[in-house]
């Protein structure tokens, strides 16, 4: 029995490292960019190994998502308070944005690309979109949230949530703007800047939100 769950230990501890391996340079040269000897290397594991515990490069992407995906991403709210509702989806999101960033890189890599594997991609996440429309809607019909295309509202929060980056691209701009440094790391302070944006441009004035 306890070589049995050395075993099994030892098994999902090469899987977990063929995973982390394959998330980093995913990440950084995007999937077509990677081979599975590139992910090897960087695991420090067998070339046979991928394909023995995975059965091939795209599943090991896949994998990826259905392993480190947040379980609030299928969660279902009760729309008793949409201001509330929205609020927590921002936070959980913005969270997660800070935790897996390259996990949001390569979601941005295939939304950007189009790639072949979107669809299954978006089987995991699309839960939280429709949610999202269903807090808007409700925010909406309760006099708390203000907009004319339900489509355009939800792009922009969607974008504003998964295509954030803090990047150094921008710093002479801000540079020369008086806004020196880089921008906050730090998670509350992030939440709060994206929570506000969003209501803001809602026009929600509900205070429960600040």
């Amino acid at each position: 029995m306890k070589r049995e769950t050395e075993g099994r230990e030892a098994k999902e501890d090469v899987k977990l490292k063929i995973l982390n391996a394959a998330k980093k340079l995913f990440a950084k040269k995007g999937f077509e960019g990677t081979t599975v000897r590139q992910i090897c290397d960087e695991a420090g594991v067998a070339l046979a190994l991928v394909s023995y515990h995975f059965g091939g490069k795209e599943n090991v992407f896949f994998a990826l998502f259905e392993t480190f995906a947040p379980d609030f991403l299928q969660k279902e709210y009760e729309l008793k308070d949409p201001v509330e509702d929205l609020s927590a989806l921002i936070r959980e999101f913005t969270l997660f944005r800070l935790a897996e960033p390259e996990l949001i890189n390569m979601l941005q890599q295939e939304v950007m690309m189009q790639s072949p594997r979107l669809e299954r991609v978006q089987s995991v996440i699309h839960g939280l979109w429709r949610q999202l429309i269903r807090i808007l809607e409700k925010g909406r019909a309760d006099g708390h949230f203000h907009y004319v295309s339900l489509r355009h509202t939800v792009q922009s929060i969607i974008g504003t949530l998964v295509f954030a980056r803090s990047t150094a691209f921008l710093d002479p701009v801000f540079q020369e703007a008086g806004e020196p440094g880089q921008a906050s790391e730090n998670g509350a302070e992030v939440v709060r800047y994206t929570t506000g944006f969003i209501m803001n441009a809602l026009q929600c004035r509900k205070a429960q939100w600040l």
